[in-house]
């Protein structure tokens, strides 16, 4: 029997779970009501774009509550004035013209709105609606209806927009504009077309030329001069000096020409090496602006919290306005915002983003609760010890150790090739004005000209950037996305590579579950399968998604006790899941006390236990035996040692294991290994490795969705490629390898080319018409093997 996907959202439909409707099938009631509502209102061409489009949507109640706060709304919204309101709201399911469709009809699903655009790239929609009409509350509630939640962190509260540096752009603009319009004018003289209109305008043409060539040269070439002077100040010779050089000689040779009226110059080769060194620069750093890699705790916190009150009410208040002293509530699910007392009974924390540990950890009332844990299971309240600044979290983020560091002694590999290249360069074309200038001081200032033009290291500036820019579009296209061009560098530098465990070489999507005891009968299962329906306990959830599909009855009365288990009863019988203290006064040894597990025992008799492995991320086996054979592999992590007779069965032999680590002993120990000369690679997850990914040579953050919350770091890799990790590293270095043969390719070029120049064989105009082209050439060339690479088997 084939599978049945359900027709909005694509998902396998559960046996016994199939809901049909206008003759679809779909896997819950959530997606039936999205597609009722898409139906009701002329919509359903959503599902004419792309074959199941949608996300099932998810139970928010009260999530959003906070968006009545005129203080909170304020900080959110762009633009108010009257009744208008705009606001832009970041969509992470945004992923498909369904999406954008839907997205920019919203008009049609909820009065009030006027319009909707959508920012593909940066997976956002800008809203303007009529605030006297419909709330911005009302608003993030349709969209979480149809599937399209809202991401709203403490990142968008109050937050300053970013100014982006457009000057690249503008420089780009004037020299194609330049470049295009000297060509044209330029066509007639490649040619000596002899016509009377032609020759009778030729002056004017030539001063329309000479014009057009000054916005090129003294502004979009302004950068080069810049990193020239810089370059020179400070000693350190890099390819920006011949690049100045070679332009500022084009030019002045140019307008000599062209006022001697020895020709029309080369202000169209200028325009040209300009505009492509600046296309370049522009297509290496355009790459991820809708990632950050400098995500700091305010995109991961909520930016309002449930404060009650003296007289036992409640009100959602800012983040920022929680004092000391203030009595919160934090419901299933929630963030803990603030370091406090626990007031409740007891609760269930899950602090594995903060301290890598998997297991949630019970709390009893008086305990004391950090900033960043999640709240599972039943409400809970707690007073505030300390404000958001003042919390563990965000000290731990704001210390300075954990920032990442700008490495200012790296060298690229252009900067290595220039520092030799520069002066020879210059060396030559001194000698060779200074041989010809006693024999005919024409042929010296062709000489010196020729050589400065046919050497300018164009081909050499442009060869990296293409390279890289070309690796980064196919590294993105791959779901590995870096921060920019040096970073690929790094790559291939590495020697040394640190893994975090936790939700790094595990999934925190999947458990191994084993059983042990009695056999339990398919009755039995269906007790069981119920009684855990009714738990959020992470534990209970992963259980009750492992067991087969059952029937549903009543479960008569269900508790569910903090840090013990589940007591219910089904037809007059007992059930309890939970430790085994709780279920059968089983106290663990030394053996099973790293084990989790959750026992069952029915109507007074234990069965057995089943055991909780973690899963992990499938092809880590053979990755990590490709990777031990060029590189030291070390496995870090904030867990107990639980794990590590599975780790020592999978992982090769010699790695080390390092468990019990805290977020400061992570990055001293990358620290210690960098000291004896290694590069080391750290590859985590959560903001307990942000500083060991801070301190690393490169810092790679794996992430389940990449447009939520990821550490500082050099690179963002999708979860789903962490098998490719080793094919990364090994394209990292082939692109080292083409710009190698690309330089090779350059400097034969060049030396060809100067052996005619200096002997005065080679003339400016000439050596004008070859640089373009030898650019072209080499730009292919780049563009070529990168790709040729790419798609070769490399893992």
């Amino acid at each position: 029997m084939r599978e049945q996907s359900c027709f909005h959202c694509g998902l396998s439909i559960e046996q016994n779970e199939e809901i049909e409707f206008d003759d679809k099938k779909f896997c819950c009631t959530g997606c039936k009501t999205v597609y009722e509502i898409f139906s009701a209102n002329d919509l359903t061409s959503y599902y004419d774009f792309e074959k199941s489009p949608g996300a099932t949507p998810l139970d928010i109640k009260g999530k959003y509550d906070f968006l009545e706060n005129e203080a909170i709304l304020s900080k959110i919204l762009e633009f108010q004035e009257g009744n208008t309101a705009i606001v832009s709201l970041n969509i992470p399911h945004i992923h498909c013209s369904s999406c954008i469709w839907i997205l920019e009809n919203l008009n049609r699903l909820q009065s009030g709105i006027s319009t909707s655009q959508v920012n593909f790239h940066e997976k956002k929609v800008r809203i303007a609606f009529n605030a006297e009409t419909v709330s911005l509350k009302e608003i993030v509630y349709l969209l979480s209806s149809i599937g399209y939640e809202p991401y709203i962190s403490l990142e968008n509260y109050g937050s300053a927009k970013t100014k982006i540096d457009r000057s690249l752009t503008y420089k780009l603009g004037v020299a194609f504009f330049c470049f295009g319009n000297i060509m044209l004018l330029s066509f007639p003289e490649y040619f000596e077309m002899k016509e009377f209109w032609l020759d009778s305008y030729k002056p004017f043409f030539r001063l329309l030329i000479f014009v057009l060539a000054l916005p090129s040269f003294l502004y979009s070439a302004s950068g080069y001069y810049v990193s020239a002077y810089h370059s020179i100040r400070t000693r350190m010779l890099n390819i920006d000096i011949p690049i100045a050089l070679g332009i500022i000689v084009m030019f002045i040779r140019s307008t000599y020409d062209m006022l001697m009226d020895h020709g029309p110059g080369f202000f169209d080769s200028l325009a040209s090496l300009v505009f492509f060194m600046l296309l370049g620069k522009m297509f290496q750093i355009k790459t991820y602006s809708f990632l950050s890699f400098e995500r700091d705790f305010k995109s991961y916190f909520p930016i309002a919290v449930t404060k009650i009150n003296k007289d036992t009410s409640e009100d959602n208040v800012a983040i920022y306005d929680v004092l000391k002293g203030d009595r919160l509530l934090i419901r299933n699910q929630e963030l803990i915002p603030v370091d406090g007392i626990l007031i409740s009974e007891s609760a269930e924390i899950d602090y594995s983003f903060v301290t890598g540990e998997a297991v949630p950890i019970t709390k009893k009332s008086g305990d004391k609760v950090f900033a960043g844990g999640k709240q599972i299971g039943k409400v809970i309240e707690m007073e505030v010890l300390h404000s958001v600044s003042q919390s563990y979290l965000t000290q731990l983020w704001s210390n300075e150790i954990f920032q990442k560091k700008v490495d200012q002694k790296h060298k690229t590999i252009t900067d290595a090739i220039s520092r030799y290249f520069t002066p020879i360069l210059l060396l030559i074309a001194f000698a060779g004005f200074g041989y010809w200038i006693f024999i005919d001081a024409n042929i010296a200032f062709n000489v010196f000209t020729a050589v400065l033009i046919v050497a300018c290291p164009c081909a050499l500036a442009l060869t990296a950037p293409f390279t890289f820019g070309n690796i980064l579009r196919i590294l993105g296209k791959k779901k590995f996305y870096l921060k920019n061009a040096i970073v690929i560098e790094q790559l291939a530098k590495v020697d040394t590579i640190v893994f975090d465990k936790t939700g790094t070489i595990t999934t925190n999507k999947k458990s191994n579950i084993l059983y042990e005891g009695n056999i339990i009968s398919d009755l039995d299962i269906v007790l069981i399968k119920n009684v855990l329906r009714g738990s959020n306990h992470p534990l209970s959830r992963m259980l009750y998604d492992f067991l087969p599909e059952t029937k549903r009855i009543v479960v008569e009365n269900f508790q569910e006790i903090t840090g013990k288990g589940i007591l219910a009863i089904i037809d007059s019988k007992e059930i309890k899941i939970g430790s085994g203290q709780f279920v059968n006064d089983i106290v663990a040894d030394g053996s099973e006390i790293e084990k989790t597990s959750l026992h069952i025992k029915i109507d007074g008799v234990y069965f057995g236990k089943y055991t909780f492995q973690n899963q992990y991320r499938e092809g880590l086996e053979k990755l990590f035996s490709t990777l031990s054979k060029e590189y030291k592999i070390k496995v870090l992590s904030g867990d107990n040692d639980g794990e590590r007779a599975n780790l020592e069965a999978i992982l090769p032999k010699g790695t080390e294991l390092i468990f019990n680590q805290k977020p400061e002993q992570k990055l001293e120990y990358i620290k210690k290994l960098q000291e004896k000369g290694q590069n080391v690679m750290m590859v985590g997850d959560g903001l307990n490795d942000a500083g060991a990914l801070a301190q690393s040579n490169v810092g790679i953050s794996i992430s389940e969705n990449v447009n939520v919350f990821s550490p500082a770091c050099d690179a963002i890799l999708d979860a789903t490629e962490f098998s490719r990790l080793n094919y990364f590293l090994k394209l990292s270095h082939k692109a080292i390898s083409v710009i190698k043969m690309s330089f090779t390719l350059s400097l034969l070029y060049n030396v060809v080319g100067l052996a005619f120049a200096v002997t005065g064989n080679l003339l400016p105009i000439v050596a004008a018409i070859i640089m373009p082209l030898s650019t072209i050439t080499i730009v292919s060339f780049v563009t070529f093997m990168s790709n040729y690479f790419s798609n070769r088997k490399l893992e």
